[in-house]
């Protein structure tokens, strides 16, 4: 038996989430954020109800917008089926993020004081089974010399330590910033207000997965912020989607002519 085997129920299954997996479009879309469930092992992490079904768990209506873009773009969903404060994946082991102590105002007692044994364990469950599966994915893809597209989406609450954010929707890079940088012009005159690397960017270690997955390889990449009192329902999360494939495909279309 394996510490992965271990970690999860019969019923609770794998942590990895995979729609669409014979998709015949480029675009590989990732969703790290997409649920607020914890493993029974952990309980409530000594938190309410109320907070575990907030922003701090997961990203509020991300995975229904990957899911509708998935269907648009004939593209292939992977997505992480529990929460990011048993673990982040989209941080590394070594930062202090992946097993969020404090996340925003809210202490996060279950993670308080983990050894060095239990964070391996989260790790081993979690983040390696998430990531080698995005590998295989794009390697199985680039093997057939097909071409691949890495676009992560999240959400974000709008209001932040006290703090409104004006921004709607966040077009985010690293150092390759050629999709976000047509998807941005494409923006121009939207009726959304859409910004580069807002509310977040890479200096805040927030494109982890496009630091492991699409730039060693020179990939088309870009990681979506959304708003996530705009994608609170299935209407404003069809109208988000349809603006944001839209959006994509027009980028991507240039980018090739």
């Amino acid at each position: 038996m394996t510490v992965r085997s271990r970690f999860f129920t019969e019923a609770e299954g794998q942590a990895v989430g995979i729609e669409n997996a014979g998709a015949a479009g480029d675009v590989l879309l990732v969703c790290e954020h997409a649920s607020a469930t914890v493993p029974q092992r952990f309980g409530t992490l000594g938190l309410s109800p109320e907070v575990l079904s907030s922003h701090v768990a997961w990203d509020p209506g991300a995975l229904a917008v990957a899911r509708l873009l998935s269907e648009k773009l004939d593209a292939t969903l992977i997505y992480q089926r529990f929460s990011r404060l048993v673990y982040d994946c989209n941080r590394p082991p070594e930062s202090p993020s992946a097993m969020p102590v404090k996340s925003e105002v809210y202490d996060i007692p279950g993670n308080f004081d983990l050894t060095e044994a239990e964070r391996f364990a989260r790790t081993s469950a979690l983040y390696v089974p998430f990531h080698d599966r995005v590998s295989e994915i794009i390697a199985e893809r680039q093997a057939k010399g097909r071409k691949v597209v890495v676009v992560t989406i999240h959400s974000f609450t709008p209001v932040y330590h006290g703090r409104f954010r004006e921004v709607e929707i966040g077009i985010l890079h690293d150092t390759d910033s050629r999709l976000a940088d047509a998807m941005l012009t494409g923006a121009e005159g939207a009726s959304l207000t859409v910004n580069r690397n807002d509310p977040y960017g890479p200096e805040d270690g927030v494109t982890h997965t496009l630091r492991l997955h699409a730039l060693p390889d020179g990939l088309l990449n870009v990681m979506i912020e959304i708003r996530n009192d705009l994608i609170a329902d299935e209407g404003e999360q069809a109208n988000i989607s349809a603006f944001l494939h839209e959006l994509m495909g027009k980028a991507l279309a240039s980018i090739d002519e």
